[in-house]
């Protein structure tokens, strides 16, 4: 079994090289260890103290961002044979000695994608809005799906090589969310393991202001849903304005049936009509993308086998 471990980074020379150290030179089960940093465009010496300590590297032309470094990371680590991928931080914050607990589950055949819980763990140092924001994130991801997060948004976590070839990423900012999601739809066991979390030396990378990040990773989680679950998401939409339709109408109809006047409820009746075409017409639209979805799957099978023909080569 071979091991790689990701390590998305921009800008990290300060702590890069102690990350790249801290990762096991040895693990039961595990037959080689690789480590590959991926490099975001970083201005500063990321790259050259990563090869350094040891890693291969791959370099961004510029800075494109943590999900497209991410997917190209994971497509990379596929190509150098790896059957688990071990993503994490390059800020030092994740102690890279419990990788071993990391993909246990996944040596046991118990998982497909593993998440290291900060919260389930020891953390030394969180901001109270980014650990709200952290739990409130993790209690939709666990509505979604109807599984127990406690940290949907760890970037400390573990792969197979089957699930790492079947989750594809659409987002251009952060991969956290929707990888639980692509694991979940396509029927990946995910489990948590405690992790550590220490304290930042400096500012997030990514999370520059918490109220951007809220936005832009709810905007992720809408999107990735709308892919997997279109119909119910549009049905549900169109079913109950269809619903409030009938409501106001039938306030109309009965009046209508008394006296034989609809003008004293004329806003009534022209607001029900508007809510059964709008609520008819979300429901056509909803069928139309179950179309587009089942589609789309058997397009990502086409993709799946492709990779699994030219990774075999």
């Amino acid at each position: 079994m071979k091991l790689v471990v990701t390590i998305p980074a921009y800008n990290e020379e300060k702590t890069i090289a102690k990350v790249i150290r801290e990762i096991p030179k040895k693990i039961g089960g595990i037959s080689k260890i690789e480590v590959l940093v991926i490099d975001d465009g970083s201005a500063d010496s990321t790259s050259h103290e990563a090869r350094k300590a040891g890693a291969a590297v791959i370099r961004n032309s510029k800075n494109c961002g943590l999900a497209f470094t991410f997917s190209r990371g994971m497509e990379r680590a596929l190509e150098m044979g790896a059957d688990i991928i071990v993503n994490t931080d390059a800020d030092l914050q994740y102690n890279q000695a419990q990788i071993p607990l990391l993909i246990a589950p996944i040596l046991k055949g118990n998982a497909g994608l593993v998440l290291g819980s900060r919260f389930e763990g020891k953390i030394e140092h969180m901001p109270l809005q980014k650990r709200l924001g952290n739990m409130a994130l993790s209690a939709i991801m666990s509505f979604i799906t109807g599984l127990r997060l406690t940290d949907s948004q760890t970037g400390f976590r573990a792969f197979s090589r089957e699930a790492a070839m079947r989750i594809n990423i659409f987002s251009d900012y952060t991969y956290t969310q929707e990888t639980i999601l692509e694991a979940h739809e396509k029927n990946f066991l995910i489990e948590e393991v405690p992790v550590d979390f220490r304290k930042r030396a400096d500012s997030s990378r990514l999370i520059s202001n918490i109220f951007v990040y809220a936005k832009k990773v709810g905007f992720t989680i809408i999107q990735t849903y709308l892919n997997y679950k279109p119909f119910k998401v549009f049905f549900t939409a169109g079913g109950l304005m269809s619903l409030a339709g009938i409501l106001f109408g039938a306030r109309v109809l009965l009046h209508y049936a008394k006296t034989g006047l609809v003008s004293p409820y004329l806003p009534s009746a022209v607001l029900s009509a508007l809510l059964l075409i709008f609520g008819f017409q979300l429901i056509i639209v909803g069928a139309i993308a179950e179309l587009i979805k089942r589609n789309r799957k058997v397009q990502e099978e086409a993709l799946y086998f492709g990779k699994k023909r030219l990774l075999r080569k």
